[in-house]
């Protein structure tokens, strides 16, 4: 069986960043993706709620494709 590491690109903007700012955020994230190219996930979240470690984990199996734990759950 398989055990792939999985990435999660998180980048976090808060609720009270302005719209300019916000987009000033893609060109920083564009540098890091060149060097940061593996990743199964990409996650830009603007609530600290959206940060729970079971829905990161579960989205991050699910970008794996087959999901070899099923019998288990």
């Amino acid at each position: 069986m398989s055990k792939r590491v999985k990435f999660a690109l998180i980048t976090w903007i808060g609720e009270s960043v302005s719209g300019l700012q916000r987009a000033k955020t893609g060109t920083d994230k564009t540098l890091v993706k060149e060097v940061v190219q593996n990743f199964a996930k990409e996650f830009v979240i603007s609530d600290h709620k959206e940060l729970d470690e079971d829905y990161i984990k579960n989205e991050l199996k699910k970008a794996g494709g087959a999901n070899y734990d099923a019998q288990t759950e």
